[in-house]
């Protein structure tokens, strides 16, 4: 014990600072230069490699469904603006950010890989009881090590800047202020800090830095730094001074002032990120609450010539299971804790997706009357032809696809898989095959891409299902 508390664990910082701030975050999402009639956003939760093989089964599912063939064919995946990941659904989230196209091989890559080997896992090793009471039993050079390595090939967040690429969001928890930690521009322009320069693998394994099994992972604020040159973003001042701004909102602008002003705090811990968002839309409503206007986080262009956004929650968190709800007695100690855990996920995980569409159907209510607010010639500029224009013809869905979707012995197969980062092939394969039939049997996403198909000369799905 005495010999293994002399190893100097690898903690971070995983920032560097720089002279100038960092950019700012873009005030648009990325235009997918089609006819931009679908914008298609997903979160995938948390859930260790359950949730990763949960999320690339629905991406996989999604990429099957043909939206358009002139000039080229393209599926529901091309029109994915946004992702955000939570935990092990940031893998799959940062990894399609990442690859774009050729995301398909994250199955060999990661899902059937053993993610564990690294890990410091052995429960009475006196060495990990050690590491316990330092914090954590994994620092960086195990997890986010082993990803560097096998999943990300070393890239840095400036691989995310393809022109094809979506905004990518990537959550943890600042377990000092008690809020979301989110990897974007205007974070780590508080921090003095560039985006582009942290590793994809080190914003993963801090999304995932469950408590205990993992240290937590740590950014150095601007406390620690020259001055850099840093400008307040618009939205953080907006949000300090108004009184009627949102409480989520503030309470991120007051984090970031803490990275910038404070100068007894000189670094900031990060852990996993399902202690504050663990469906991953805090950079979603970010953005929104964020906008200069009320066609933000969408361009101008972009927002005229919408007629379907499509927002997917995966969320493959499980049920409580256990035969004490057939006796008086129990449940005992491991069981109380499993259920405990739960019950505080599924609870978190209804109030923000509830927040989520209450967002979403304020946000098409502003963007309506702003649509039918423009003049025809800023239509025309915007849109290229007045044919077919109605500003009223804009359609909002928000879904989430769930475990609870599926019959009860299909649920319970899929309940039983352990949140963990190795998993039995077999049971990899069954949450990417129930991820594509989560796609394929939900009513109102079949309804919105046939909306988009039928546009494009397409056969409708659910035709072709007839």
């Amino acid at each position: 014990m005495a010999l293994s508390a002399c190893a100097t664990p690898d903690v971070g910082p995983i920032n560097t600072h720089v002279v100038d701030a960092g950019r700012a975050s873009p005030e648009f999402v990325p235009d997918p230069a089609d006819d931009g009639s679908m914008v298609v956003g997903l979160a995938i939760s948390g859930g260790g490699t359950r949730a990763a093989a949960f999320g690339y089964g629905v991406l996989t599912g999604l990429d099957q469904i043909v939206v358009d063939q002139r000039p080229k064919r393209r599926t529901v995946v091309d029109d994915i603006r946004m992702i955000s990941g939570t935990s092990g659904g940031a893998v799959t989230a940062a990894y399609f950010g990442y690859r774009g196209d050729g995301y398909a091989d994250l199955r060999e890559r990661f899902l059937l890989a053993d993610a564990e080997e690294d890990l410091n896992l052995a429960k009475y090793s006196p060495a990990n009881l050690v590491r316990i009471y330092e914090g954590g039993a994994n620092d960086l050079s195990t997890f986010a090590a082993w990803l560097d390595r096998n999943v990300f090939d070393g890239a840095t967040y400036a691989a995310f800047r393809r022109s094809d690429a979506p905004i990518v969001w990537i959550n943890a928890s600042d377990i000092y202020n008690g809020t979301p930690f989110d990897f974007t521009y205007d974070t780590f322009a508080a921090l003095c800090s560039d985006l582009d320069k942290v590793r994809i693998a080190d914003a993963v394994a801090a999304s995932a830095a469950f408590p205990v099994v993992f240290k937590p992972v740590v950014v150095s604020t601007a406390a620690t730094a020259p001055k850099c040159n840093y400008r307040q973003p618009e939205w953080l001042t907006r949000a300090l001074a108004d009184p009627a701004a949102s409480v989520r909102l503030k309470a991120y602008a007051r984090s970031l002032r803490t990275y910038q002003d404070n100068p007894d705090v000189d670094y900031i811990k990060l852990l996993d990120g399902g202690l504050t968002d663990n469906i991953g839309i805090t950079g979603f409503a970010m953005e929104r609450a964020a906008a200069k206007a009320p066609h933000g986080p969408l361009s101008p262009a972009e927002a005229v010539k919408l007629r379907n956004f499509v927002f997917i929650v995966v969320d493959s968190s499980v049920e409580t299971e256990g035969d004490w709800v057939k006796t008086l007695a129990g449940p005992k100690l491991p069981q109380l804790t499993g259920a405990a855990s739960n019950t505080s996920i599924r609870s978190s995980v209804r109030d923000e997706f509830d927040a989520l569409t209450l967002s979403t159907e304020l946000w098409q209510r502003q963007l309506v009357g702003w649509r039918c607010g423009l003049p025809r010639e800023t239509v025309l500029r915007l849109r290229g032809t007045l044919a077919g224009w109605d500003c009223r013809d804009v359609s909002f869905v928000v879904e989430d696809v769930t475990f609870e979707d599926f019959p009860l012995e299909q649920r319970a197969r899929l309940n039983a898989i352990e949140t963990r980062l190795k998993l039995p092939a077999d049971q990899v394969d069954l949450l990417i095959s129930a991820g594509r039939e989560a796609v394929q049997s939900n009513v109102r996403l079949q309804q919105a891409f046939d909306a988009v198909r039928r546009r494009a000369g397409v056969t409708p799905l659910t035709a072709s299902a007839d």
